[in-house]
């Protein structure tokens, strides 16, 4: 859809199949894949356990993804997640995913997106600087990771075909990091091992609970699948593209997870993995010294690049979506007269990112206010293909799940079991974001009050 034949209040359908795509690669691999298997390792304790977390972590997210395809294909709307729950179940629930995405959940992943990169740039001597002091209590890091989501911001209020030609050239670029950083390891016969796939490492937690949390870390590290659906109303040939763009994207990660966790094990030992904060440095350095740890620098930086711009541009859609059922005020329901783009969504998200940036900034904590959320919503929106199954049964639905009902059902059952394990494991992170969600209702039946009585 050209930019002038678009109706004053819709967003024009600008972005390709290969644009949709490249969000759902680039959104997914961050610094996930070159951190993570740390942590799996030490969870597990044994190099064949986290190929089975990798895979069943790989085939959920697969799971997602297709139930995601039938629900986006069938309503291809700005929003994506909101536009399904409001259809579902109706304005609450919808409101509440909006409420905790576009306070919470979405302004802390970009927040932790922007923290996680200042914290890869400060590993190259010339930004040491980045741990000082800046102004008052402020560090450099800080700063610039506030400089840099507003760079971003204002690239996606100027353009939203052109923050996904960015979005789609950074992508392709990390793709290309990995398979180079993979070959330079496969290729090391003298330095790597076989033997290695059958080692293990003896201080593993182990058990059901070392595998969920391993389990608990692959998702982290593919999670990001859906958000192109939020973009779903701004997509050319929806029915096609999305479904390619959710399914295709999520197999091609899979497969450059499963071989660069395949290269850091030909590399290093079980016990090496399970004790190294930086796994893929740690087996390049040994393959390539100072300049193959440089190289998964690089690689780190231009990966959360790819993830900074398709987060930033993909989670305003939602706030926009809720604006314009009036479910939320109306000013975020804008449309820039000259970009076309929802510019007032996408200044509050930037606002609400530098708010925690300010207050937080570091890595960790932004990253467990991102993450409890995230499952709950993931599980009601899949649920929503039961209900559409039901209720809408002769509605065209260009794309449908393989594997229905077991898919669909697989995924809520495991985000299920993901949200009763968070808060055994991390009670009062899962009690804040159930807290957080909860305190939605009543701003939701008050606002709708609000509304009407203006309308009266």
């Amino acid at each position: 859809m050209d930019l002038k034949k678009s109706a004053p209040h819709e967003l024009p359908r600008c972005l390709t199949a290969t644009h949709a795509t490249a969000i759902v690669v680039g959104i997914i691999i961050g610094s996930g894949i070159f951190l993570v298997p740390r942590e799996m390792m030490a969870a597990v304790g044994s190099a064949r356990t986290v190929y089975a977390v990798w895979i069943v972590g790989g085939l959920l997210s697969l799971f997602g993804a297709m139930s995601y395809a039938e629900l986006a294909a069938m309503k291809p709307r700005v929003g994506g997640e909101y536009a399904f729950l409001h259809d579902a179940y109706g304005p609450l629930p919808a409101f509440l995913y909006t409420w905790t995405w576009t306070l919470i959940a979405k302004p802390a992943s970009i927040a932790t997106i922007a923290a996680g990169l200042m914290r890869v740039l400060g590993t190259f001597s010339a930004l040491s600087f980045l741990t000082h002091p800046a102004f008052a209590h402020l560090l450099w890091s800080q700063v610039l990771a506030i400089a840099a989501t507003w760079l971003i911001t204002l690239l996606n209020i100027v353009s939203t075909r052109e923050s996904a030609n960015v979005q789609t050239a950074l992508t392709w670029l990390k793709v290309l990091m990995i398979v180079v950083i993979a070959a330079l390891c496969f290729t090391a016969i003298h330095q790597g091992s076989w033997h290695n796939f059958a080692g293990t490492f003896a201080g593993a937690r182990g058990g059901f609970a070392g595998f969920m949390v391993a389990l608990v870390a692959a998702l982290w590290a593919y999670d990001g699948w859906s958000d192109v659906s939020q973009m779903a109303g701004e997509v050319k040939d929806p029915q096609r593209s999305l479904p390619l763009a959710l399914i295709g994207g999520v197999a091609i990660v899979a497969l450059l997870y499963m071989l660069t966790n395949a290269a850091i094990q030909y590399v290093l030992p079980a016990s090496s993995i399970a004790a190294a904060d930086r796994p893929a440095a740690d087996a390049l350095r040994i393959v390539a010294g100072n300049f193959g740890a440089g190289l998964v620098s690089v690689g780190m930086a231009i990966s959360i690049c790819a993830t900074f711009v398709g987060s930033s541009l993909s989670g305003a859609r939602v706030s926009f979506a809720a604006a314009q059922d009036r479910l939320f005020p109306p000013a975020l329901a804008a449309i820039h007269p000259r970009f076309r783009t929802p510019w007032t969504s996408l200044l509050l998200q930037g606002a609400l990112s530098t708010l925690l940036l300010l207050a937080i900034g570091k890595f960790q904590a932004l990253f467990s206010l991102a993450i409890f959320s995230e499952w709950l919503f993931y599980a009601l929106t899949t649920a929503a293909v039961f209900v559409f199954r039901i209720r809408e049964p002769n509605t065209p639905r260009p794309y449908r799940v393989t594997g229905y009902p077991v898919v669909p059902a697989l995924f809520v059952l495991a985000a299920l079991v993901l949200l009763v394990f968070s808060f055994a494991d991390q009670p009062l992170n899962s009690t804040i974001g159930a807290a957080v969600i909860l305190c939605g209702i009543p701003v939701h039946y008050l606002y709708q009050r609000r509304v009407t009585a203006t309308i009266k």
